[in-house]
């Protein structure tokens, strides 16, 4: 892998890696909830261990990218980036925000390609 596909895969790993800190662990703190949009406190409560357990997701993403970076592995960097680039578009749907889709799934595409063309 070359070093900007590298610095690419390293950047959504990094995304991830903040989703996994921030809906971990400050879901219902003001970050989290503007962050994402959430209307009360108290539904930032209730809804807390959903959100952790996302974040737990978001950090096995987090950690395949890192594993493909480490291992120089084309085919796991394309599953995972893969994997982010399908939640982000289902995130983006099934929440109406699109902002999610180019957060997310915008740089994983982008990283699908250039990986199809140096490949």
């Amino acid at each position: 892998m070359n070093l900007l596909l590298t610095l690419l895969i390293a950047f959504v790993a990094l995304e991830h890696l903040y989703f996994l800190i921030l809906e971990m662990f400050f879901w219902t703190k003001p970050i989290g909830l503007k962050t994402f949009g959430l209307k009360s406190k108290e539904y930032a409560e209730q809804s807390k261990v959903l959100a952790a357990n996302q974040g737990l997701y978001n950090g096995f993403l987090a950690a395949g990218l890192i594993w493909s970076i480490i291992e120089k592995n084309t085919e796991i960097a394309i599953f995972f980036l893969s994997c982010v680039a399908v939640a982000g578009i289902y995130g983006a749907y099934s929440t109406k925000n699109i902002r999610l889709f180019y957060v997310q799934s915008v740089p994983a595409l982008i990283g699908i390609l250039l990986l199809y063309i140096s490949y």
